[in-house]
């Protein structure tokens, strides 16, 4: 049932307007500051960060250990990911669709290499709603066999033929990193034998394992704590504190290494190198992925980054930097797509723009503009992208605490163009992952680029 107050409907508009009246009486400087980082608890055995902005709405998410790191057979994560806000021993699929609808919510699951992650979004006072519904996915979802032949088997087709050169030739750079672990594909390849290993059955087995209280934890932006644990601990309680049978998964280990996959239709090429871990003290790794960059934010303007002046003399191929962040490793890759030829220029320019760093070549105005860059690629995490969330919920499951933000960002304004350089040269200096996707006869080996592997 919706644990909203039986209002009538003329009750709830009325008391919607008076709130929506004190907002605006409050006038603009009057504005809550929202809080940037996430205040960590435990809530009926479960781990829970929250902060709160007293904002209209609120994001919801549970975060799961259960990315396709810890999957122990190919096609386990999407499956699980496909089975969410299905039907469960309460609601049926129907139900729970018009009963968000009626309440103007949304459902959302996604995963990354180490996690799952349940999200709604909704208005700040259905929050006993949404949070029964979230305990409900987790304890009580009816992995049925007609909906796997009918819903989740054939939306798992769909998404291996959307998975592109780009997508390819990360999973590539992640395989050549680390092989097994964080090195299996977000998303089982087309040509990838999952119809041996996944079934109803298969995912019911990886749910029990992964949805318990020692492998989630519950991540709220725009929620008290308190508000949280009292609908926490009644809806929870049905969700097992650990399983018989607990996922495990070898420590990450970088390797390096080069691989080369012909495609038809894209050209895509990874250049990685060891990056930064979550939690890890390397705020250098976030100014250099700045430094780096990619599109520029500025309309008719290639921007300062050094990638986006690489991809300038090469219309149509664009490039990009970012650190993947996990719990005991991290990547920081150059991603570049476009037509091969392209590809190639940049990719060589690219790694010329890296050994000028590592040279020094870097002005103080650069170093200024990559370290705001890295600020607010940091502050507009949660905001803008959710990322914030999902790291929020990494931390915790894998036993560390969430980000600090102002002790991040004081670390980020300590970086010096000596660090920079230092960072950049023990980036060159070691093992890369390349990877290279489509017309091989043209796209360049690592060799070529002047790396190692």
């Amino acid at each position: 049932m919706i644990c909203r107050p039986a209002l009538t409907r003329g009750s709830q508009l009325a008391l919607r307007r008076q709130g929506a009246a004190k907002l605006a009486q409050r006038g603009f400087a009057a504005v809550a500051s929202p809080t940037a980082s996430y205040e960590p608890t435990t809530i009926a055995g479960v781990k829970v960060a929250s902060r709160d902005d007293n904002g209209p709405t609120t994001r919801l998410a549970i975060v799961a250990k259960a990315g396709t790191r810890y999957e122990p057979a190919p096609g386990l994560t999407v499956g699980l990911e496909e089975y969410a806000f299905k039907n469960t021993e309460k609601r049926s699929a129907l139900r729970i669709t018009r009963e968000s609808e009626l309440l103007g919510g949304q459902l959302s699951a996604y995963h990354t290499r180490e996690a799952l992650v349940l999200q709604a979004n909704f208005l700040r006072e259905d929050l006993p709603y949404f949070t029964e519904l979230l305990a409900e996915v987790l304890s009580q979802t009816r992995y049925t066999t007609h909906e796997y032949h009918e819903e989740v088997q054939q939306v798992i087709q769909l998404k291996q033929a959307k998975v592109d050169a780009a997508a390819v030739a990360l999973d590539a750079a992640h395989s050549a990193a680390f092989h097994t672990g964080l090195g299996e594909p977000l998303y089982p390849t087309p040509n990838t034998p999952i119809s041996s290993y996944l079934n109803e059955h298969a995912v019911a087995a990886f749910a029990e394992a992964a949805y318990t209280k020692n492998t989630i934890a519950v991540i709220a932006d725009g929620a008290s704590q308190t508000g949280l644990s009292k609908w926490i601990e009644p809806f929870f309680k049905t969700v097992p504190a650990q399983s018989s049978t607990p996922l495990t998964t070898a420590a990450s280990k970088y390797h390096g290494g080069e691989q080369r996959i012909p495609k038809i239709g894209g050209n895509a090429m990874v250049i990685a190198f060891p990056g930064a871990a979550l939690g890890a003290n390397q705020p250098e790794i976030s100014v250099l992925v700045g430094l780096l960059g990619g599109e520029s934010g500025i309309k008719w303007s290639p921007g300062f980054s050094l990638l986006s002046n690489a991809t300038s003399a090469s219309p149509g191929a664009t490039a990009k930097a970012a650190n993947f962040a996990y719990s005991d490793a991290g990547l920081l890759a150059i991603q570049i797509k476009g037509a091969a030829p392209a590809v190639r220029k940049v990719a060589e320019e690219a790694v010329k723009s890296l050994k000028s760093v590592a040279e020094g070549g870097v002005s103080q105005e650069t170093l200024a503009k990559a370290i705001a860059k890295a600020k607010f690629n940091l502050l507009s995490a949660s905001e803008v992208t959710g990322t914030g969330m999902v790291h929020a919920g990494a931390n915790l499951i894998h036993g560390g605490q969430p980000l600090q933000v102002a002790e991040t960002v004081k670390a980020l304004e300590g970086v010096t163009g000596d660090k920079l350089k230092a960072a950049a040269k023990t980036l060159l200096e070691g093992k890369a992952s390349v990877a290279a996707v489509g017309d091989l006869h043209v796209l360049p080996f690592a060799e070529d680029l002047g790396l190692k592997v």
